[in-house]
């Protein structure tokens, strides 16, 4: 049975975690392996640095943060390759194209942020959860990090995903909703997926 790689996207607080566990529970219901992964992985090295840098510990322009964030993603690249390969299912909360949203939304150029990650496993479907940024502030008011604080530019970022989300393979939806609600749509996308070929 083949493998399929699912990644969520969109801004902090749109139900990015909440989807993807319960997707991920939905295909382990049926029987299928499934792992959970989440980027930024804190967990690495390179991923404290990402960590230290969201939290003001370091300074590090645009282009160096979104290679940070590659870089993090790149660190899994194998594994996740070989995970595809043994037939599991791979659900991503945020993955490629976070890196193309917030790169583009600080004014880098959106084709060079996805050349440099044009050798990352491709999604079989990314799903956009959208939401406005007035609506992630409201559901996390404090604990916010240096992005989630600029509501000028989640709104660039919210614009590029918007963008984004025109391209094959891709499922745009509306995060305002009721959580059930947006996830009876989620496994209405991702169940062609698991069906054996």
């Amino acid at each position: 049975m083949a493998g399929a790689l699912i990644a969520f996207e969109g801004l902090d607080q749109s139900g990015k975690q909440t989807q993807a566990e319960g997707l991920r529970d939905f295909v382990r219901d049926r029987g299928r392996q499934c792992r959970l992964l989440s980027f930024p992985d804190y967990h690495t090295a390179i991923g404290g640095e990402i960590s230290r840098a969201l939290h003001g510990e370091r300074d590090y322009a645009p282009d160096t943060m979104q290679l940070l964030y590659v870089a993090n993603r790149y660190e899994k690249r194998v594994w996740i390759e070989d995970q595809l390969a043994a037939g599991t299912v791979i659900v991503c909360d945020r993955y490629v194209a976070s890196t193309v949203a917030y790169g583009e939304a600080q004014g880098l150029d959106a084709i060079w942020l996805e050349n440099i990650q044009r050798f990352l496993p491709r999604p079989d479907l990314t799903v956009v959860l959208d939401i406005a940024p007035e609506t992630a502030v409201r559901r996390k008011a404090t604990g916010r990090d240096r992005y989630e604080r600029d509501l000028a530019l989640l709104s660039r970022v919210r614009d590029s995903y918007r963008r984004q989300s025109r391209q094959e393979r891709w499922l745009i939806l509306n995060g305002e909703r009721a959580k059930a609600d947006v996830s009876a749509d989620v496994l209405k996308a991702v169940a062609p997926l698991l069906v054996q070929p």
